[in-house]
């Protein structure tokens, strides 16, 4: 094949973007949303006609039009579900709704159409805008592939036409196309989307790459290894489908009981009509009688028992920088009792920083003129740690010198001409080649102590003798241990650390954070998390996962809650998880879990409100003659109740207290 192919460019190409392009889709493509929308409308429009005055004509074909359009398609699945021999709540709610119409409370049943019709498109919205994510994934992944022959010609070929035993070109700044090994070349890969790692990895004969993660300033020959429906990428995508279909939502609480209610109402609100009539009573007054029932025994104020705290909740977390998606995640979060954290982007900022600046003593250099020796060579350069070496050069305040003769060598690091001398930065192993022996002892021995801790070691070289060593690492995020300390508190168990990341670095993080050895689980692939979230509730834990990458999506699919900081998560884990820290405080977390908490005791409190109220109105329509205003009267009087209720976790106090609340 042409050598040039081969050659390396003095700057990388520009980087394609880390996360797949986003499809969304539209609210109103969703036939859901736009019956739903049309619903709270005609609601809006007849409730000030009805609460002025306005005759009734004006305003009750308003109502029945909001009864027809939020409440024919739960009407419809309530008839699906009944015709497999299953009540649920939406057809109880849809005769609730007619039945208070039959009566004169249009307002009333309207009022249930519409929250129906409101829930009902959230879900629906939610699963589309979940797919969509994952259909983005696959855009990770090249479309097509630089094929080389065995007489060394390259054709342009679709990935999914690769076969096991292809040989494919790689170009600098071009993702791979398929997962494969390395048979010539040399480069750093970003595979950040696949493994998590926050630095580009050196890559070289024999090594693993992925498809769709990303080269860089070398050009590089792979071997195909796995057809493209196997790949790690459409492994994630179909793990993610898997668990987002097998993962049983938790229901509400009222829902756990949704059969038995609704059989009972309706058994019993017959045997109001039917018994007396049997007796003599005239049609008329058996029939008020029994729609009077049927206003006072339905679950309107059960409704608001559950929905307003939960929904107050997630205004006020929304208020607070965390996106909570629906009532049910609200609900679920309060019940976790084991949380798995990602470490690159979660419990770090997911950005490469100098921590260690090390002269060696034999070069009489200071911190600041190493470390500016070092931004000079390295100016030129993409690499993420030449950008960590700047940018601390920058935040010292040194002067970057000019420079010229610039090289770089993928896997090696760069070489560079600045005030007369040969400067050499990159990866201690491949620059002590060439050294002398006992300097070569003396610098290899900070590079392990540096590596023990957790850092990349970079080492200088100016004219071919070590000067001096630097430290990389992710930092640290400030609230990362008192985070994990407060969960610890919440759940009564440390939490898991899963990373991809490699044992060493992933130990030094786990110890500053305080989760203990036996908690920390790094090198894992996206599958592997998910084994390990797995592990976690085959012992009968509720997991939270928290994570921000591709790589995380899988785990936050499977685990019973899943959240994404928000800042730099991918697409793909923003859609996924049950909720987004919009601001990328990562010390909301516990926040929310412990409002979450305070959101059931209250709707545990609303639902002993809602059921005193509807079993002493039920057993007076029962055994005496319930006027219909009263029921009418303390059916909403109970509704208003525990709506006020729900309602005090709006305000910021509610935020602040939960926390203390819980200790």
């Amino acid at each position: 094949m042409p050598s040039d192919l081969l050659q390396r460019p003095d700057r990388a190409a520009p980087a394609a973007p880390r996360t797949a392009p986003k499809r969304r889709t539209r609210v109103f493509a969703l036939a859901e949303a736009r019956w739903a929308a049309a619903a709270l409308v005609l609601f809006l429009i007849a409730l000030p006609l009805q609460l002025t005055g306005a005759p009734a004509w004006s305003w009750g074909p308003l109502y029945a039009a909001a009864y027809v359009t939020g409440g024919w398609e739960p009407a419809w699945a309530g008839l699906m579900a009944l015709r497999a021999k299953t009540l649920d709540v939406d057809l109880l709610m849809i005769v609730a709704a007619i039945g208070a119409a039959s009566i004169g409370q249009l307002m009333d049943g309207a009022l249930l159409i519409v929250i129906f019709a409101t829930s009902g498109a959230l879900e629906a919205l939610a699963t589309a805008r979940t797919q969509d994510a994952v259909r983005g994934l696959l855009d990770l992944a090249p479309t097509t592939a630089a094929r080389l022959a065995e007489d060394g010609s390259e054709s342009t070929v679709p990935t999914e036409d690769l076969v096991v035993g292809d040989t494919i070109l790689v170009r600098p700044g071009e993702r791979v196309g398929a997962d494969g090994r390395v048979v010539d070349g040399a480069s750093e890969v970003d595979q950040a989307t696949i493994t998590g790692e926050p630095l580009p990895v050196a890559k070289e004969t024999g090594d693993e790459v992925f498809a769709g993660t990303l080269n860089g300033t070398g050009a590089l020959r792979v071997k195909v290894e796995r057809d493209a429906s196997d790949s790690v990428i459409a492994r994630i995508v179909a793990m993610v489908e898997e668990a987002s279909e097998t993962k049983a939502p938790t229901q509400l609480f009222i829902e756990k009981v949704e059969q038995r209610y609704s059989l009972g109402m309706v058994f019993t609100t017959l045997a109001v009509f039917l018994i007396p009539l049997a007796f003599g009573a005239d049609l008329t007054g058996s029939l008020l009688r029994a729609m009077t029932f049927m206003i006072v025994a339905s679950p309107c104020a059960v409704v608001l028992a559950t929905m307003p705290p939960l929904l107050c909740a997630i205004a006020n977390a929304g208020r607070h920088g965390v996106l909570v998606k629906s009532a049910v995640v609200m609900e679920r979060l309060g019940q976790v009792d084991a949380v798995a954290l990602d470490k690159t982007g979660t419990l770090t900022e997911g950005t490469p920083r100098v921590t260690d600046i090390r002269p060696l003593d034999s070069s009489g250099l200071a911190e600041d003129t190493l470390l500016a020796l070092a931004a000079a060579a390295e100016h030129p350069s993409e690499h993420a740690l030449a950008r960590a070496v700047v940018d601390a050069a920058r935040t010292r305040h040194l002067a970057i010198a000019g420079m010229r003769d610039f090289t770089s060598t993928p896997g090696i690091g760069v070489t560079a001409t600045v005030d007369g001398h040969k400067i050499q930065v990159g990866a201690p192993a491949r620059l002590l080649a060439g050294t002398d022996d006992t300097e070569a002892a003396c610098t290899a021995e900070v590079a392990a102590d540096l590596e023990d801790g957790g850092r990349t070691a970079v080492l200088v070289l100016r004219d071919s003798v070590p000067v001096g060593m630097l430290g990389i690492a992710d930092r640290l995020r400030p609230d990362a241990a008192a985070t994990v300390d407060a969960l610890t508190t919440l759940t009564g168990n440390t939490p898991t650390l899963v990373t991809g990341d490699n044992p060493r670095a992933a130990a030094r993080l786990a110890a500053e954070v305080g989760i203990t050895g036996d908690e920390v689980h790094a090198g894992l692939l996206p599958q592997d998390k998910v084994d390990a979230v797995r592990r976690l509730e085959s012992r009968g834990r509720k997991v939270l996962v928290i994570g921000d990458g591709v790589n995380d999506a899988p785990a936050l699919a499977a685990a019973h809650t899943g959240i994404a900081m928000g800042r730099a998560g991918s697409d793909l884990a923003l859609q996924t998880a049950d909720a987004v820290v919009v601001r990328d405080e990562l010390a909301t977390v516990p926040a929310v879990i412990a409002l979450s908490r305070a959101a059931r005791r209250l709707v545990v409190q609303n639902l002993v409100i809602a059921g005193t109220f509807i079993t002493g109105l039920v057993i007076w329509g029962l055994v005496g003659h319930l006027p219909l205003p009263l029921g009418v009267l303390g059916h909403e009087g109970s509704t208003v109740i525990v709506g006020l209720n729900g309602l005090r976790l709006l305000h910021d106090a509610a935020w602040n207290r939960a926390p203390k609340d819980m200790q």
